[in-house]
């Protein structure tokens, strides 16, 4: 099964510098912690011990899906959905702040979200669906005469790994680390492909929003979206979180690594040193055929300097004790 790369371009021109991003965070942070918006829910989960990864064999190699490793988790929370359109103008309208997109002048998009006439842009070599398009970013979804209006409660996307982090300091939140991601985007369930079973329509429905047709020609659109849906258009897992497969990638903590410590491990977190970032959940891109990423246990990565039309992210926090759930299934750590 290819693995191909519509999981996202790996850079946007420009050069924009860690630094740039540092003193942007900390103007971010200097604003004030918001009133977080209703919307901005957080769901308190258990943790304990969960089986992370698979050894199913329907990932590359290079992915570092397997082995299936018992992981061990303090009790944390998770934002019910990715951050939306308007949640991400709260904040830029609350700092000022400038995404990356933003400051190169363009990110990348699909070609297929661009008019027929649209005035011809650089794709990418190996993947020229991705084209680079002038002033695409995060309020611009498609570049210059498009608009996040009217797509409120879509995820936002064009954000890069430092631009989600820049938020989360603002709402005195985080980014999940890739294990407290797939704990919660399994929603109870133990070794299933999806967060509701094994089968990707159960009884025929369609429950989350990847492609459907024959990528990247065609795309049916059964769900009922070409692009993004809203950040809560289908049902949520066991635990109430939406969209964990599907829709938009999005970023987690960690450095990537393809190998993993043997034995249990608690709360874990990839290596600081990775050049690239874990990213999760794949999007309205994935198709079984070519890029099967969007199953729980599937990932990937990139330049925590990318952006492109389908990468967002979600938050967590560290847990509070009075929202804690009982569950008599959580094994404590030996």
């Amino acid at each position: 099964m290819s693995q191909g790369v519509c999981c996202g371009p790996m850079k946007t021109t420009g050069a924009r510098t860690g630094a740039d991003f540092a003193r942007a965070t900390v103007r971010a942070r200097a604003a004030g912690r918001p009133d977080l918006p209703a919307d901005l829910t957080l769901i308190s989960l258990p943790g304990g011990e969960f089986l992370m990864g698979s050894d199913a064999g329907e990932g590359e190699p290079a992915d570092g899906e397997g082995p299936a490793r018992p992981v061990w988790l303090s009790p944390f929370r998770m934002a019910r959905t990715a951050v939306t359109n308007r949640q991400f103008a709260a904040f830029v309208e609350a700092t000022g702040y400038v995404t990356y997109a933003e400051e190169v002048g363009s990110s990348f998009v699909f070609a297929g979200l661009l008019p027929d006439d649209f005035p011809p842009t650089r794709g990418l070599m190996d993947a020229p669906w991705w084209r680079e398009t002038p002033g695409a970013c995060w309020s611009r979804p498609e570049g210059t005469g498009s608009d996040w209006r009217g797509r409120e409660d879509h995820p936002v996307v064009h954000v890069s790994g430092h631009d989600a982090i820049a938020f989360c300091d603002w709402a005195g939140l985080r980014l999940p680390t890739e294990a407290q991601w797939e704990y919660a985007a399994r929603g109870g369930l133990q070794g299933r492909r999806f967060p509701w079973g094994d089968e990707l329509t159960p009884g025929g429905e369609h429950v989350c929003n990847v492609w459907q047709g024959r990528f990247p020609a065609l795309n049916a659109c059964a769900d009922g979206y070409a692009g993004t849906a809203p950040a809560d258009a289908f049902p949520p897992n066991g635990y109430g979180l939406h969209n964990v497969c599907g829709n938009v990638w999005e970023w987690c903590a960690d450095g990537f690594s393809a190998s993993h410590p043997s034995g249990l491990q608690r709360d874990p977190i990839g290596l600081e040193s990775s050049e690239r970032r874990v990213i999760r959940g794949g999007s309205y891109l994935c198709h079984e055929s070519y890029c099967f990423r969007f199953r729980v246990a599937a990932r990937s990565a990139n330049l925590p300097e990318a952006t492109a039309g389908h990468m967002g992210f979600r938050c967590a926090a560290e847990a509070i004790a009075d929202d804690l759930p009982t569950d008599p299934s959580r094994k404590e750590t030996p």
